[in-house]
Parts: structure tokens; sequence; C-alpha cells
């Protein structure tokens, strides 16, 4: 409690003489509930997320509703992962795929399969038997939030638009011209020209970082910061094991300042973190901050901010070492001049794709130019004038299994804990169809929504029982990574050191990518080609060794280890 009042008072003592008196009905309330929702001894490990294996979808894209999807949750228990992100399921009108949320407090009826009119206890009774079900599997359940923003749906926006005299004013900002926080930069390329847009109901403008419809809230009044965690709490309430806080790096605003990162936003993550602790040890913070990792460390804190992170630099960097066919660009960006270490019960998050473009913000203006000239197979595959590549990974690697199983190699044992996207453990490709009919119900020309789309479970399932599918051989080349992933704490613990495998003139062979991950008395050397080409490598270390931990049997010539073409060996 100490904490939560601590963190308070930096945020808003300097702004209000009364900031004690604001806080204290939210204190009590806090202590209510942890009374009756959380008073019992919490003896579960508080970093499980270290060791989870993470899969990403959509409640309805998956299969039709929660409903459908909890009928499927044997399937990503059979899977091997273990922590379900569910993308965003807050009441919405979905014109951001669920990221302009309306109601904080409630699930959009259609995915409980129910009428819109349904009432709280209704969705309340399916969502627990949902959240109920993936527990008993042993599945964690997280889902999306928007911090930054909400939609203009959203009763507080509509209130607030009424009169510049609305009580709920100031949960926004508003300006009668667009000359503040000029250094702001403009996210959606293409699609949005300013981060202003001019409401006609009283002829003032409101600030938006995303697109219009997404009004950014106003941290600066108290009353925000407080609604947003009691929605928080509310959902660890009903056995939420942790939330994706996206868009966190534009929550306080400055002006003279690009918006960005700024200290009082780190002192809201704190806030946060400092509550949900306080009620539940081990809820998961992620901070979604698309940044630079010097400043995404900084979400770490000192293990009192955001539990986890994505490490977005990273990903960018294992398509263009596959491109290149050599390791430097992975190696750069996590050497500790790029990539500082963190704190002890942090974790960074590491994917190949997601429901976002292919990011390439966080690279130089010449990786971005070779990244997006090797991968971007179709114009349409476009996403913020460059700025991103909007494909699934089964089309960014043409459909080639060997590619596609290396970079899943790579991405279940790097860094971190790994996420799954939907339908890329059986080589899912754009879908073409969604995006067309996604275009028609937003108006806006958004390609990633290429990358989503719904499942055929007939059409997958079938192609599962046959062998001879790339659907087959990739869903079973995952599963067997998650499997062997899933006995080695070091994979999600331990440290790495990268390895230089010399050939015969001493000279490093570039195209391979070697590392060991070392927990405890646990070692694991990881080797994997990156080239199109075998590659013969001497490695004394593995005496000739038959098979490795994934059961592939391991071809040696000459006492030089054989690496086919996009090989990968764990041992």
């Amino acid at each position: 409690m100490k904490n939560i009042i601590k963190v308070w008072h930096e945020i808003y003592d300097d702004l209000y003489e009364d900031a004690d008196q604001m806080l204290k009905p939210f204190l009590e309330s806090i202590e209510a509930i942890k009374k009756e929702h959380f008073n019992q001894e919490n003896s579960s490990d508080q970093t499980w997320y270290k060791d989870a294996v993470v899969y990403s979808t959509y409640g309805d894209l998956f299969n039709t509703d929660l409903n459908g999807l909890k009928e499927k949750l044997d399937y990503i228990q059979d899977l091997g992962a273990n922590c379900l992100w569910l993308l965003p399921i807050l009441e919405s009108p979905m014109k951001d795929a669920g990221f302009d949320i309306s109601d904080y407090e409630g699930i959009r009826a259609s995915l409980l399969g129910l009428p819109e009119d349904a009432t709280s206890e209704e969705k309340n009774i399916i969502f627990k038997a949902f959240i109920e079900e993936a527990h008993k599997k042993g599945i964690k359940v997280i889902f999306d939030i928007a911090m930054n923003h909400c939609s203009i749906e959203h009763e507080w926006f509509k209130e607030a638009r009424k009169s510049k005299d609305s009580p709920m004013r100031d949960y926004f900002i508003w300006s009668d011209d667009t000359s503040l926080y000029k250094e702001a930069r403009i996210i959606f390329k293409g699609m949005c020209e300013s981060n202003w847009e001019l409401d006609p109901v009283t002829d003032t403008y409101y600030f938006h970082r995303f697109f219009e419809i997404q009004p950014d809230l106003n941290y600066r009044n108290p009353q925000v910061l407080i609604k947003m965690t009691q929605a928080l709490v509310n959902w660890q309430i009903k056995g939420v094991d942790g939330f994706r806080a996206d868009a966190v790096p534009y929550i306080w605003k400055e002006e003279g300042t690009i918006c960005e990162n700024l200290p009082k936003t780190h002192k809201v993550v704190q806030f946060f973190r400092a509550v949900l602790d306080y009620l539940k040890p081990g809820t998961l913070l992620l901070a979604e901050a698309c940044q630079p990792p010097q400043d995404v460390v900084d979400y770490f804190g000192d293990d009192n901010e955001c539990n986890g992170a994505y490490h977005f630099p990273v990903m960018p960097r294992v398509y263009k070492a596959i491109a290149e066919e050599k390791k430097d660009a992975i190696e750069m960006v996590l050497h500790p001049s790029f990539t500082p270490d963190i704190p002890k019960d942090s974790q960074w998050f590491m994917f190949l794709r997601c429901h976002d473009e292919l990011t390439l913000e966080m690279v130089t203006p010449e990786e971005r130019k070779f990244i997006f000239d090797h991968y971007v197979k179709d114009p349409s595959w476009d996403f913020r004038q460059g700025e991103g590549i909007s494909a699934r990974l089964a089309d960014l690697m043409d459909q080639n299994l060997d590619r596609i199983l290396l970079a899943n190699s790579i991405m279940f044992t790097l860094l971190g804990t790994p996420i799954v996207f939907y339908g890329d453990e059986f080589a899912k490709g754009n879908d073409t169809a969604y995006y067309d009919k996604m275009y028609k119900e937003t108006g806006y020309k958004d390609t990633r929504y290429l990358g989503r789309g719904t499942i055929d479970w007939p059409d997958v399932e079938a192609k599962l029982a046959n062998p001879e599918t790339l659907a087959y051989k990739t869903y079973q080349g995952v599963k067997e990574m998650i499997k062997t992933r899933n006995h080695f704490k070091a994979f999600g613990r331990g440290d790495r050191s990268f390895i230089d495998i010399k050939d015969e003139n001493d000279q490093v062979n570039k195209a391979i990518l070697a590392y060991r991950r070392n927990y405890e008395d646990e070692s694991v050397l990881v080797l994997q080609n990156l080239s199109q080409e075998e590659q013969h490598i001497a490695i004394l270390e593995l005496d000739e060794m038959e098979q490795d931990l994934l059961g592939h049997k391991m071809k040696w010539q000459s006492g030089k280890l054989v690496m086919p073409p996009y090989g990968y060996y764990w041992c």
C-alpha cells in the first residue's frame, strides 16, 4: 500500500494540492477488494511468464467466439502453449480491430455468443467458464487493453464532447488550435495527417496519437488513472492472469517533447504495477512499446514497472539475418551495447509475427530498405509507407518449410518468452478476402488485416491429417520445438553466450548462428544454418552425436557435422 501512495504523490503532487484526498476513496476500495477476493496466500510461481509459450489469437477469428475457442483449448494445450493472449475482447465499434475500446468493463457480446442486449451477469457467467476451463488445462489467460486511448464511442468521450463544461471534458486533451505537441510524430503515416481532430460539436480539437476515432486519455486528470486502474483490477478479480498494455509509451504528454517515454509515463505504469501486485503478485503486465531497447528497458524499472516487454528490434533482424544468410544482425541487436541487461524478474518477449505489421521502425534506413525490398512480394504488403510489412510468416518465407522452421527455431531458443501468432503453427498465409471485407467495413486501407483472418477448421484439420502438406510438416516441427523447450528452463530463464564457428581457414563461418543457453545444471547448444547451402562445421564437443534433442538425425562427414540448408540442431 505504501508503494501505491508513494507513486501517486510522485505523479500528482506538483499538479494538485489535495492529491491525498483524491486517492483516499480508491485506497479504501482496494483494501476492501483485497479482503474479499485476494485474502489467500499466493503460493504460485510469480515469474511463471518466464517459462511460458504464448499463443496469440483473436476470440472471434480463431473459432467464431470464446465458446468456440473454449472448445479448441485442447488444441492449444496439445500444441504445448501454456499462456493464451487474447487480442482485443473489450467492447468496441471495431474500427481498429478492437483497439478502439468503448467500455473497459465489458466484453463484446458477440464474442460470448450473446445478443447485444445481454446483461453483464450473462456475460460474466460465460467468461468465467472460459477462464476456469483454460486454468484447468494449465493455460494462463491475458488480454489486450489500450491504455493510451479509447474510442469516440466510449461514454466518457460522448459525454465530454457535448459541452466545454462537461464533467468528463478533462478526461481528454482539447485545444482551440493544433499548435500543442508539435514534436509528437505521426504514427499512422499515410492514414492520418495530424494528431489533432476538429470536433464540430464544440468547435475544438482533440488529441489522438493513433486514428481520429481513438482520442487520447488525459492522465493529468487523476480520475483517469483511477478509472483505468479500476478496470485492470476488475478483470483481475474475474481471473485474468495479465494484461498486454497497448500503446504505453504515449500515456503522458508534455509540451516541447515528442510525448513518448516521458518520466511520468513510467510513474503511471509503476502505479498500475503497484496496485496489481498488492492484490495478486504475479499478474503479468506486458509492455507494448515499439521503441529502442535502451528505452524499453526503462519500462521494467527496478522490477517495479512491467514484468515483460516485447523486443521489437530483434524481430526484423531475424528476417535480415535469414535474407543475408549471416548472423551479424542478430548478434548486433542483442549485444549489451544495444540491448542492456534487465532486472532479475523481468522478461523479454519475442515473436516472428503478430497482429500488427512486421515493423521496420527500429532499424536503420539502409536495413529498412534491404528488408523491405527482400520480403515485399506484393505492393499491397506495404504498411505506413515503407515502415512496415503486412504479411504472414509463411508468405514472407515463400512457403518454404525449411525457412519457416528455421525462423521458429530462432524464436524458441534465442531470447525470453516466445509468442506464436495463431495460424503460424500450420503455415497460414495472407488473407486478401479478409482485408477486402475489413476495408469495406472500416473505410481504412489498413493492410495489417492481410495477416489476420479466420481459420477454416475443416480445411486445416484435413491438412493436419495429411503428412504431405506444408501445414502438417510445419505444425509437427513447431510442436516438437515447443515440447522440447518446455523440458528446459534454460530457454526462458538462462543466460545466452554466442559462439563463433570457424572454418578450416580459421575464419568465422557467418552462416552459422550458434549459442549456448545455460541455467543452473542445464546447458543447451543451439546450432542454426542461415544459409541455403549445406555447411560442414567442426564441433568437437558433440563427439559425433547421432541425434539432437528434437529427434533430428545428425550427419557427420570426415569428423565434421553436416548442417543442411536452413537446418538447425538443439544439443
